[in-house]
C-alpha cells in the first residue's frame, strides 16, 4: 500500500476514536474539537510516511500535542477577553449551582481533577481510550516500564484523593 492509502485507512478506521479522545479532553466543545481533530489529521497527512502499522496510539500522541497547543491558544484568548472586560460576570450571566446539582459519580471527576495533568492523562488513556501499557507508552513518548510506573503512581494518587474526598464528604460518597 502507498503512504496515501495507509493514511486513508488510518483516517477511516480511527477518526471517531481520535474525535472522542479530543472531545473528552475539551468537555465536548464541538467547534474546538473539530479544529483539534482536523489539526491531528493534518499532521498525520504531512507525516504519513511515518505512520506506524498500529497508528492509533501514535495519533493519540499527535492529539496530545495538538490539544496542548489549542489549550494554550484558548488561554491566550481568554486572558485577552478578561483584559477587555468582556467576561461573563460583566454581563450578569453567572450561574450559581446548588448542591443538588451534583451529577452521580461527580466525586470521581472531582478526585481526578485534583491530580496533575500528567496523572489525569495516563489514567484517561487506560480508562477512556482503553489502551494497554505499551500503547500508553507510545502516546506518552516513553518506554513501557516508565508508562507502567506512571500508571501505577497515578492510580495510587487517585485512590488517595478518593479517600480524602470520602473523609471530607462523609459516608455519602
Amino acid at each position: 500500500m502507498s503512504n496515501d492509502e495507509i493514511f486513508a485507512a488510518a483516517y477511516r478506521e480511527h477518526y471517531w476514536a481520535v474525535s472522542r479522545y479530543v472531545a473528552r479532553r475539551l468537555d465536548g466543545r464541538t467547534s474546538e474539537v473539530e479544529e483539534v481533530v482536523a489539526e491531528v489529521f493534518t499532521v498525520a497527512w504531512r507525516r504519513r510516511a511515518d505512520l506506524p502499522s498500529a497508528p492509533l496510539p501514535w495519533l493519540y500522541g499527535v492529539a496530545r500535542n495538538c490539544l496542548a497547543n489549542a489549550v494554550r491558544g484558548f488561554g491566550r484568548r481568554r486572558r485577552l477577553v478578561d483584559r477587555l472586560g468582556n467576561d461573563e460576570s460583566a454581563h450578569g450571566r453567572q450561574v450559581a449551582v446548588g448542591p443538588e446539582a451534583e451529577a452521580p459519580g461527580a466525586w470521581v471527576h472531582e478526585a481526578l481533577a485534583r491530580l496533575s495533568p500528567a496523572d489525569q492523562e495516563v489514567l484517561r488513556l487506560t480508562a477512556w481510550e482503553e489502551l494497554g501499557v505499551e500503547e500508553v507508552a507510545v502516546v506518552l513518548g516513553c518506554g513501557g516500564r516508565a508508562a507502567a510506573m506512571r500508571l501505577h503512581r497515578a492510580r495510587r494518587r487517585l485512590r488517595a484523593e478518593i479517600d480524602r474526598l470520602a473523609v471530607l464528604g462523609g459516608a455519602g460518597r
